[in-house]
């Protein structure tokens, strides 16, 4: 992997591959370059693609005290050393991250995101912030095992197959990440989508959901979509939060390779 230099001078490690526009993966909650790799590979005879290991993560560093605004300067620097202006999918939690950075100048022509878990309305906010306090107080405990059990049982993964896991050679790994399940929480602030804020993103922007996804999911990725000027809602039939690389792949190929010359111009 190469490596670039956030603003704070922290080392942000990313991988690029393909020949063509450039498309930076931004990945979710517990995810690294690698876990972006499979949808990679796949759009990657038509872009040249960017995937990256968020602060915190893989072979990126981690510098002291967490801010939103210094992954939105992680994103910028890979964003640098890769060309300047690229389009941007961000997966999840990685897509409020990609719109954030957007809204606050990063230069994107074309942003595609698939269900960032904003949990609009009474009862989401609540229970958003009843799952950040818990968050960080296993954290503050040190129960990095907890901390990711708290996380996939709140994304809608049963508690057998949460069990299974445990015991799997994969759970290490969660585990080495959990630190950073707080600053994805810091991403979504207090779960709304902030409509204000995201009024200032210009990019052409395609919001995605599952067509199996929970109604809370597929109603807060339309309210995204009417929050973002330029947005379009699209739902992919039969898809959940975990989507399928081969289902989203052309989906955002096709969007990237249309739109990249009318995005740019009309920017």
């Amino acid at each position: 992997m190469d490596t670039t230099l956030s603003a704070d001078g922290t080392p942000i490690a990313y991988r690029r591959q393909g020949d063509g526009p450039p498309v930076v993966l931004v990945g979710g909650a517990l995810s690294t370059a690698a876990t972006e790799a499979p949808l990679a590979a796949l759009l990657a005879p038509r872009f040249t693609v960017v995937t990256y290991d968020r602060r915190g993560r893989g072979a990126s560093g981690d510098g002291g005290g967490y801010a939103v605004r210094r992954e939105i300067e992680d994103l910028t620097a890979v964003a640098d050393a890769v060309g300047g202006r690229v389009s941007v999918f961000g997966m999840s939690s990685g897509g409020a991250l990609a719109l954030e950075a957007q809204a606050a100048g990063l230069p994107v022509d074309l942003l595609a995101v698939y269900e960032p878990p904003y949990t609009p309305g009474p009862s989401g906010l609540l229970h958003k912030a009843r799952c950040t306090a818990r968050l960080h107080r296993l954290l503050s405990a040190g129960d990095l095992g907890g901390a990711v059990e708290l996380f996939l049982a709140a994304a809608g993964v049963e508690a057998g197959t949460i069990a299974r896991m445990r015991r799997a050679p994969l759970w290490q790994g969660l585990e080495s990440v959990a630190h950073t399940l707080a600053y994805d929480d810091a991403l979504l602030g207090d779960g709304t989508v902030p409509a204000e804020r995201f009024v200032a993103v210009t990019a052409r922007t395609m919001v995605v959901c599952g067509g199996f996804s929970p109604l809370q999911a597929r109603n807060a990725a339309r309210a995204l979509a009417d929050a973002v000027p330029r947005a379009r809602h699209r739902t992919l039939t039969g898809q959940m939060r975990e989507v399928a690389p081969q289902v989203i792949a052309p989906v955002l190929a096709d969007f990237f390779a249309r739109d990249v010359y009318v995005g740019r111009a009309a920017s």
